[in-house]
């Protein structure tokens, strides 16, 4: 999860999901602070997923962290977040693409089993053939992040609807998901997400009659039951078996995405194995080996210790506390903690200091990241060297020229073809008010805009480097989840 924001209003940060343009970051698994199972950026992805590939690799983390795999295409060259705000109300969802779609309704997501499944033990390849025909590969493209990420998903309704994490998807402008049993693939549009108890829900498009995984039930797990977590390894594009036994019930932890900037958050409730989870898992089944799914595969810690490799414990979310979020999603019920749709896009990238001079915000930027002033050389430029737009975070600086004003909204960047390009706004600009309300520090311009939705349009006061002051009627537009 990001440290600084999320996109627009507040700014665009380095990556939490990877380490380095060189050095994709597998944050798998560690203890005290848990590494998210992110995805998987890897070989393959274009040919049908099945059973069969070489065993998983474990990793040196020191960390507990997200399963998720992603790769830092290009580093931000400063600690920036991009506005992004979310809808508050229910009802229809707006999506990517202007277009809007109706939540599928609670009764669109299953109900947990009336057990966890007493029947006779499976084989492992039996678990798999049962299991595997409902999972997807999921793959982002986090577009104003210059990253790339994939992790796995789990189909628990005919039509398309797939449960997954929330880091799994969040930040992403381009969402793809692929049947691992048969190769299909679809565009994906998030339907709503939990970004505190790390639960989305995405909906495959065009899809019907697809299987599903056979659902299970998390209350009847007991610890030292043998159970088998499945998800995309490593990111190889294809579906990999991990063996292993509930070693712990309603554990909480603390897991982070690792390299960048990554910050932490705390879930509770989790069911602990020992189970090889890594990167890539995140948003898999946890399932018993009746064939049913018990959990959600989310973080993992592993050590090593020269040639000495500790045993690494595995965490997912229970599958009922998963099904529960996934349904008021569904239901449209948007809270202070779930956001049903898109969030509301501007698109400006801002820093996340809590000074409400941009003088000071600038400073504090150029401290932070040893450029001492340098900035302003990315993206498309207009006259005087400032630029008048950015394609993503890669060439975000601090502005080498800012508009002289003592309050308001520091903007480093402007991505390009957004509201906010196409009002003119231009990096070193500084956002004074919202219809009507005055703007100081980042958090504020967050704040008053979080009541906002996509398509609504708002009146935005700002002035430029040059001293010009602008005020514009700017029609939002729907923004990558959070």
């Amino acid at each position: 999860m990001r440290d600084s924001g999320g996109y627009e209003a507040s700014g665009f940060g380095p990556s939490s999901y990877g380490s380095s343009a060189s050095q994709p970051g597998y944050d798998t698994e560690s203890y005290g602070t848990p590494d998210y199972d992110h995805g998987g950026y890897g070989p393959g992805g274009d040919g049908p997923g099945g059973y069969g590939p070489p065993p998983r690799r474990r990793r040196s983390l020191s960390l507990l962290s997200h399963l998720a795999v992603a790769v830092v295409v290009a580093a931000a060259s400063v600690g920036l977040t991009i506005a992004l705000y979310h809808p508050r109300s229910s009802g229809s969802a707006s999506v990517a693409g202007s277009q809007n779609t109706s939540v599928p309704g609670a009764g669109a997501v299953p109900s947990p089993a009336s057990s966890a499944g007493s029947g006779a033990a499976a084989s492992e390849q039996q678990v798999v053939n049962k299991v595997e025909p409902g999972i997807v590969i999921i793959s982002t493209t986090l577009q104003y992040d210059s990253e790339a990420a994939e992790g796995t998903g789990m189909v628990i309704n005919p039509d398309g609807l797939v449960l997954t994490n929330n880091h799994v998807i969040e930040d992403s402008t381009k969402i793809t998901a692929r049947v691992a049993a048969t190769g299909q693939t679809y565009a994906a549009k998030v339907v709503g997400y939990d970004k505190t108890r790390d639960v989305a829900l995405i909906q495959l498009v065009g899809a019907s009659r697809l299987s599903t995984v056979p659902v299970g039930n998390s209350a009847s797990v007991t610890s030292g039951e043998e159970v088998l977590a499945m998800g995309n390894a490593e990111g190889v594009g294809t579906i990999i078996p991990a063996g292993g036994k509930i070693t712990g019930l309603d554990k909480t932890i603390t897991a982070s995405d690792v390299g960048g900037s990554a910050t932490s958050e705390t879930l509770h409730g989790m069911i602990e194995t020992n189970a090889g989870i890594v990167s890539g898992d995140s948003g898999g089944p946890l399932s018993t080996m009746a064939g049913q799914v018990i959990g959600m595969d989310t973080a993992a810690t592993s050590s090593d210790s020269g040639f000495t490799q500790q045993q690494s414990a595995g965490f997912a979310i229970p599958i009922n506390t998963a099904l529960s979020l996934a349904r008021e999603i569904a239901a449209g019920h948007a809270s202070s903690t779930i956001s049903v749709g898109y969030p509301s896009f501007m698109g400006v990238f801002t820093d996340g200091g809590s000074s409400s001079n941009p003088q000071i915000q600038a400073e504090q930027q150029e401290q932070a990241s040893g450029f001492g002033g340098f900035g302003g050389f990315g993206g498309f430029f207009g006259g005087g060297g400032t630029p008048s737009c950015d394609q993503n975070d890669s060439d975000v600086t601090v502005p080498s020229s800012i508009a002289q004003v003592g309050r308001g909204t520091l903007v480093d960047g402007v991505i390009c073809a957004t509201p906010a390009a196409r009002a003119g706004m231009t990096a070193g600009s500084v956002i004074t008010a919202v219809d009507g309300h005055a703007i100081g520090a980042p958090a504020t311009l967050t704040g008053t805009l979080a009541r906002y939705r996509p398509g609504d349009t708002i009146s935005v006061s700002w002035v430029s480097p040059a001293g010009q002051s602008t005020t514009s009627d700017i029609r939002l537009a729907s923004g990558p989840p959070q």
